[in-house]
């Protein structure tokens, strides 16, 4: 008879068990109280559905008390099926109302399933955000290398942020903007002077557009004097101007070397032809005496003749002792 009892006890303590998770009644009753009016049988049915009711009941209530009485217990269904955020939906719609901005359920939840935290961006809306940017480097027209770095003040544009671009092309736009300002400056003494030349520039160009964001200041934080980048390209070409003319000399050079060596080919050459020439002279000679065409006595005159003449040019030039007086 103990047994039997324990039993059943067992079986009613089951029962309750999974009557009160399939159909959350405290839940209902804090949904009843709090003036959401939701009945026992849909929370049963979110249970079938794998919808989670604390999450929805809690939903309504926040926006019930907000008093956004026209989402609906389908909405939220179908935005947590779809994969959304339902509690960051709700919290973002809440302070959108508190803070005057235009943001209604359908934009809400396009932006949740988009990928973007709706309510961090509602933040963002109330509270701007600072982005810093990396050091940008630009050179103006002097050659004078600026290293600048700035700070990008954005609000989050709500009706952007479906389709709009991130913080990384801001910064990309914000850094061709000034490379682009400090580019068209005359020298760099001008930035220097007056950096908030850059910002005004950079702001006329409507950076933002096509963004989730709304820029609303660009800051000069810093500019520091990188190198002289004008100096070292004229350094560059001076280099480049001296071993071009260092290779044409080469060549005129090389070109010199082999002339000289075919003239002293030449002049071998002909000094060759001399030396035969002459080397034929005594066989003339030879056959001249033997044919009789040359006489003895002719021989003779012929070496008187070149001696004298070999006197006369010794007379005729200078001696190194006369040189010296």
């Amino acid at each position: 008879m103990d047994l039997f009892v324990l039993l059943v006890v067992a079986l009613c303590i089951v029962a309750l068990a999974v009557f009160f998770y399939f159909v959350p009644f405290l839940l209902w009753i804090s949904a009843l109280v709090s003036g959401v009016h939701i009945s026992l049988v849909q929370l049963f049915l979110m249970r079938i559905r794998k919808v989670p009711p604390q999450i929805i009941v809690r939903a309504m209530i926040e926006a019930h008390k907000a008093g956004l009485k026209s989402i609906t217990r389908d909405e939220l269904e179908a935005h947590y099926l779809a994969g959304g955020r339902v509690e960051r939906v709700v919290h973002a719609l809440v302070s959108a109302a508190k803070a005057n901005i235009d943001l209604g359920f359908q934009m809400a939840t396009a932006i949740d399933l988009a990928g973007r935290d709706v309510f961090e961006a509602v933040q963002m809306s109330v509270n701007p955000k600072v982005i810093d940017t990396p050091p940008v480097v630009a050179v103006a027209k002097d050659g004078i290398q600026l290293i600048a770095k700035a700070r990008v003040t954005v609000r989050a544009n709500i009706r952007q942020l479906v389709g709009g671009a991130g913080e990384d092309t801001v910064l990309a736009r914000v850094g061709e903007g000034i490379v682009s300002s400090i580019g068209s400056s005359e020298s760099h003494k001008s930035v220097l002077e007056n950096p908030d030349s850059i910002s005004k520039l950079v702001l006329k160009k409507g950076l933002d557009s096509g963004t989730a964001f709304e820029i609303l200041s660009i800051d000069i934080a810093d500019i520091d004097i990188g190198k002289n980048i004008g100096a070292g390209l004229q350094i560059d070409q001076a280099q480049a101007d001296k071993n071009i003319a260092q290779a044409k000399a080469e060549e005129r050079r090389a070109m010199a070397i082999a002339l000289e060596q075919e003239m002293k080919a030449k002049a071998q050459e002909a000094r060759a032809k001399v030396i035969e020439a002459e080397a034929e002279v005594p066989r003339a000679m030879a056959e001249a005496f033997r044919s009789g065409n040359l006489g003895i006595m002719d021989y003779y005159r012929m070496k008187n003749i070149e001696a004298d003449t070999s006197m006369r040019d010794a007379i005729a030039k200078p001696s190194g002792g006369t040189s010296a007086k």
